[in-house]
């Protein structure tokens, strides 16, 4: 009966130890972003962060996607969600898609970028990958503003040490029909899309090849 509760003990020592291995070698992405990542309007699973994850697990990818995107979420929101995020998931990835509600709100660029390379710090000292995705406004904001705006994701990336996406929207941009009735958030058919465009960078972190 000892002997036999013994190999019972081994054995699940065995399992265990193998599910933490399992666990140590899969792959972590974050994805802090807005409503354009919190799939806004459809069902989550055919957002492009989900659509993302499922791409990169039937390629033979160990990896799980965290979406912790909030609806209407800002710069300074994720900012202050981000600490509490990085010690929960421990991810290996955090990619960051936050900015578009700032501009919409008329917020200052300047302020935009500092928040975003404040969270690629929070995460670079975790011992996190950064991934940046920039967005682009209306061009009723006025030239000025579209391009200090837009340069504040170029600026936070490089002075960050993070990589960028220049613009997440870019493949569905001038496609009117992508977009839902607000103008604003993509359709169900613009996420495969969008997803697309954004899964070469992620795949490079994921796969050891960036």
């Amino acid at each position: 009966m000892k002997l036999f509760a013994l190999l019972r003990t081994f054995l699940l020592l065995m399992v265990l130890l193998a599910s933490f291995a399992a666990r140590a070698d899969s792959y972590t992405v974050l994805v802090m972003g807005d409503s354009i990542s919190a799939a806004y309007g459809l069902d989550e699973e055919d957002g492009w962060v989900s659509l993302a994850e499922k791409a990169l697990q039937e390629e033979g990818s160990d990896v799980q996607v965290i979406n912790a995107s909030i609806t209407g979420d800002t710069t300074a929101g994720g900012l202050r969600r981000l600490p509490d995020a990085i010690e929960r998931f421990e991810p290996d990835l955090l990619v960051i898609e936050l900015g578009g509600n700032d501009g919409l709100r008329g917020y200052q660029p300047a302020a935009m970028q500092q928040n975003l390379e404040d969270m690629a710090d929070i995460a670079h000292n975790a011992g996190t990958d950064v991934l940046i995705a920039g967005m682009m406004i209306p061009s009723n904001y006025g030239p000025d503003y579209r391009k200090m705006f837009a340069e504040a994701f170029v600026n936070a990336a490089r002075n960050s040490g993070s990589t960028l996406l220049p613009f997440l929207l870019e493949p569905i941009a001038t496609e009117r029909n992508y977009f839902q009735a607000d103008g604003i958030h993509p359709t169900a058919d613009a996420q495969p899309l969008i997803m697309e465009h954004a899964l070469p960078l992620i795949r490079e972190f994921v796969t050891g090849d960036s």
